[in-house]
């Protein structure tokens, strides 16, 4: 493995979740370019700016000491997302996040994959909260949210007016 960070690999029944390696760069770039999910939501970005953005999720590992892992099924082989906890710098709070790659929604993998990050991040980095800010209309993710245990807390993102505040306490786990 050529992974780019420290992160550690977790795995779970179906998955591994590794640091970001080079190889993963393609499947991000298509995701982030042209995945059916990110153009619903008006989110798609350009190649260039996909790259800068797999280069930003490394330095956070490097800043921070987390963030997203890239999601492997264990069968296949292949990358099916990234599942991770980030922390801009104008973020109040540890966000736990998810993103599932064309192919890989729907099989439960965000909520597998969310599971392993969150016992890490209780286990490993002592966090006791986490939120993910998950914009109104993407049911979806708050149905990923909703089987994790946590709860809307009536709050809006700061940084994204669009999106509610999710409250994950890792007393649930």
């Amino acid at each position: 493995m050529n992974s780019l960070t420290a992160a550690p690999m977790l795995t779970s029944e179906r998955l591994v979740l590794r640091g970001p390696e080079r190889g993963d760069l393609p499947a991000f770039t298509r995701f982030m370019t042209s995945a059916p999910s990110m153009e619903a939501q008006g989110e798609t970005i350009t190649a260039e700016e996909a790259w800068f953005g797999f280069l930003t999720g490394i330095g956070h590992w490097h800043w921070r000491g987390f963030g997203f892992f890239t999601v492997v099924e264990k069968r296949t082989g292949q990358p099916v997302g990234r599942v991770g906890l980030i922390k801009h710098s104008n973020w109040p709070d540890v966000e736990l996040a998810w993103h599932l790659f064309e192919g890989g929604e729907g099989k439960g993998f965000a909520t597998e994959a969310a599971i392993a990050v969150m016992k890490w991040a209780c286990e490993d980095l002592g966090l006791d909260k986490l939120y993910s800010y998950i914009d109104r209309e993407n049911s979806r993710s708050q149905a990923v949210a909703k089987r994790l245990g946590a709860f809307k807390d009536g709050t809006r993102a700061p940084h994204e007016p669009e999106a509610e505040v999710w409250v994950h306490l890792m007393e649930n786990l």
